[in-house]
């Protein structure tokens, strides 16, 4: 079972340290103590938390797609020069930047503030956790 701590825990949710706390107070989390005394949360019970949660946009492409990796954000920034364009996305707290031709951000008509979809399908995804996690 993993444990996390409380402030850790509110980090990875986006509130309060004291949100957390009160969501162990109305019994929404359960909390132990860890080895060196200190008020620890579930692992599981914290990713159910937050997935439950989650606050994702609708999807405003309406395209049927077999990718389920779709961020729905905005357009913070784009770079081009004459064939390629770098595009960043605001996707709630993650950051997406993406290579294309000036030509399709044209086509797109993707400027700063505008809504976009980043799409990722890919075969390999990198999964890394902190040191002495077992």
């Amino acid at each position: 079972m993993s444990q996390i701590r409380i402030k850790d825990a509110a980090g990875y949710l986006g509130v309060s340290d004291d949100t957390v706390r009160r969501w162990i107070d109305q019994g929404t989390l359960t909390a132990g103590v860890d080895a060196s005394g200190r008020k620890v949360v579930d692992g599981l019970a914290l990713a159910q938390l937050a997935q439950a949660n989650a606050l994702v946009p609708a999807d405003p492409s309406g395209a049927a797609s077999s990718a389920r990796n779709r961020f729905v954000g905005l357009v913070t920034r784009v770079t081009s020069d004459t064939v390629m364009s770098q595009v960043e996305l605001q996707c709630g707290p993650h950051r997406v930047v993406s290579l294309m031709s000036t030509e399709a951000v044209r086509e797109l008509g993707l400027v700063p503030g505008s809504v976009a979809v980043a799409v990722v399908k890919a075969t390999t995804v990198i999964v890394e956790t902190p040191r002495g996690q077992s």
